[in-house]
């Protein structure tokens, strides 16, 4: 009897008060700091409670046990119970949580999950069978203990056995410091269980968990605040948002950015994060500040704890505008509320940087639905355009080509025409240029649609020229982009030949440019490209800044004043002999001048007074699929015959 007892007469509650208490604090400190609330984290939540249970029923179970002559036997048993039950579980949670750590799909997960669960039943049934039916641990009528097999180093064993043996097998996907630092501290516990074992103790069973808790708390769930401004980081939002998700728990989010403040090594001056300390404190409920990056913060609220939230953020953009006015620092605000879809993608990052592209600077905006259709549309065409852009097939269906036909008032019909972008997709039908091309232009996927443009456009001029229309030319646009491509300027007499036109009838239109280095690029691809005979266009002549000097240095065959200077001269007579002046110099110095934006009978006699060559505008015809200019062209045995010759040539 002496023999059996002996372990539990060694028992001392220290540890288990000390596990206890360390578990109490872990509670506490995640209380106060912030921690994302992913599914591994709950995990390792539900351990530190299992824990405590673990740690307070063993000293019950192991006071008892050193008064086995008085106390209740059925008390024992109870507090036995509870004290394994507690222990396998945790053990079991490990399993689940390195699964949730190591990112391991249910294919893989399976089997190590089959066989942990296999193992917690079994220990559980036998933990209760062991005492019902006097196999294991029981104490007799005589009042006798009979200890059985010790089942908690064979379940821990048992468990970590699975444990190390998941992260050998995918540890891989684990920084190399961290896994060694889960790996020694798994170590550590199991050898405290050892030697706990060989001096015949038990006190330290449960304490041996708080090293891999504490493990993982510190080296996967640490997530400091900011401890000037009280912010964390952005991985920290991305978590708070699937966990909101996931749990549907609406949010609200404010958004605050100052450009001033981007930049390595820049940050928020003391004024502003002391002010940005009071919003939170004096306007809010438990928020949660997220420094996204450089300028950029983010404010959310639970609303459900926080009814007043609009209200509140209402204030405190009040007192934000008496801050600027003070301060007079350049920013943007944006409000918002969680939607589903953007939730579902954990996109609110760049759903606010769409807003923040659009915003002028010192302004704010209340995001809502229509924004939210504006920005999913935004990334379908972003995702179809990176999609054309990788593919690079010059025949793809989803670029259209449309044409503006252009009046000749030298031949008195229309021989010539401006082509057009349009992107077709599945979901949207139809998209104009001013949704797609600044979306191309800004990342860099533009060239590859033009390259396109300019193809089909030399296929429609070959098939026109077989059917006997005349085609004097049909220009196609080129961003600043396209002109820096060598791979685009080197493959357009290849394209023209390819189509079998001649160079003759196609044109490029190129819109001036401020930059030094960019208008030389420009000078040198003109005259690269006008020996072969293509036409250059200086297009929206009149729109911001126009250098004469430089237009000079340019050789272009046409100029293109803008709509801006048609509507301008119908204000008043000032501005039209202005125009007309400015046409005339042009005619005089060899460039044909073309007036864009006719768009009715007054219109069109204004600009053939004011020295017109050629008229475009939607008095003669809106942009129009390039397929059907054969019904404003006009077919001419005479030119086309022509033209077949410089193809020749």
């Amino acid at each position: 009897m002496v023999d059996k007892m002996e372990v539990f007469l060694n028992y001392t509650p220290v540890a288990d008060i000390l596990t206890a208490t360390c578990c109490l604090t872990f509670i506490l400190l995640i209380r106060s700091a912030y921690i994302s609330k992913t599914r591994n984290f709950i995990y390792l939540k539900h351990m530190i409670y299992l824990l405590i249970i673990a740690s307070i029923s063993d000293i019950n179970y192991g006071l008892m046990m050193q008064h086995l002559d008085t106390a209740p036997h059925v008390s024992i048993y109870i507090f036995r119970c509870i004290y394994h039950i507690s222990i396998f579980s945790i053990l079991w949670l490990y399993v689940a949580y390195i699964k949730e750590n190591l990112q391991i799909s249910y294919k893989y997960y399976k089997t190590f999950y089959i066989i942990a669960g296999i193992g917690y039943v079994l220990l559980f049934v036998n933990e209760i069978l062991s005492i019902v039916l006097e196999y294991g641990f029981y104490i007799d009528e005589d009042n006798i203990l009979q200890t059985g097999f010790p089942i908690i180093p064979f379940g821990y064993v048992f468990f970590m056995t699975l444990s190390v043996l998941m992260i050998f097998l995918h540890g891989k996907k684990i920084y190399k410091r961290v896994l060694f630092g889960l790996l020694s501290c798994i170590a550590l516990s199991v050898i405290i269980i050892c030697v706990q074992q060989f001096f015949g103790q038990s006190s330290f069973t449960a304490a041996s968990f708080l090293l891999p808790i504490f493990a993982r708390l510190y080296l996967i769930h640490a997530n400091p605040y900011d401890i000037e401004m009280g912010a964390v980081s952005e991985k920290a939002f991305s978590d708070m948002v699937s966990f909101h998700h996931e749990k549907k728990i609406p949010m609200y989010i404010m958004s605050l950015y100052m450009h001033d403040f981007d930049g390595k090594g820049r940050k928020y001056p003391e004024k502003i994060q002391r002010i940005i300390r009071k919003f939170m404190s004096e306007y809010f409920i438990d928020p949660t500040l997220f420094h996204i990056s450089g300028g950029h913060l983010i404010l959310t609220v639970t609303k459900a704890k926080d009814s007043n939230y609009m209200e509140n953020a209402q204030k405190m953009l009040s007192e934000f505008n008496q801050v600027y006015d003070n301060y007079k620092i350049d920013y943007k605000i944006v409000y918002t509320d969680s939607f589903e879809e953007i939730s579902a993608a954990n996109d609110y990052i760049g759903f606010i940087k769409y807003l923040h592209d659009k915003m002028a600077e010192n302004s704010m905006i209340f995001a809502n639905e229509n924004d939210v259709q504006d920005y999913l549309n935004y990334k379908y065409i972003l995702s179809e355009l990176a999609d054309i852009n990788k593919a690079k097939d010059l025949k793809d269906e989803r670029i259209l080509v449309y044409c503006q036909p252009v009046f000749d008032l030298d031949t008195n019909r229309f021989d010539t025409a401006e082509a057009l972008m349009r992107l077709k997709l599945p979901r949207l039908g139809i998209v104009p240029p001013d949704l797609f091309i600044p979306i191309a232009e800004s990342n860099h996927y533009i060239t590859t649609l033009t390259r396109t443009i300019l193809f089909k456009t030399c296929q429609e001029i070959k098939k026109l020229n077989d059917k006997g229309y005349y085609v004097q030319r049909i220009s196609v646009n080129f961003s600043i982009q396209d002109i820096q491509s060598d791979e685009l300027f080197s493959s357009i007499e290849g394209i023209i030949k390819e189509n079998g036109i001649a160079p003759e009838q196609l044109a490029i239109e190129i819109t001036e440019t401020q930059s030094e280095s960019e208008f030389e690029l420009i000078k040198q691809r003109i005259s690269e490209l006008k020996e072969t005979g293509i036409k250059f266009y200086l297009d929206d002549f009149g729109t911001g800044y126009s250098n004469f000097e430089r237009i000079m240095e340019l050789p272009f065959d046409i100029v293109k004043f803008d709509r801006s200077l048609v509507i301008a001269s119908g204000n008043n007579m000032k501005y039209r002999t202005m125009v007309s002046h400015l046409a005339n110099m042009f005619n005089k110095l060899h460039y044909f001048v073309l007036f864009e934006g006719v768009e009715n009978y007054d219109d069109e006699v204004r600009c053939i007074s004011m020295n017109a060559n050629y008229l475009q505008g939607y008095k003669y015809s809106k942009p129009i699929p390039i397929e059907q200019l054969d019904e404003y062209f006009v077919k001419d045995v005479v030119l086309s015959e022509k033209i077949k010759e410089l193809i020749k040539i």
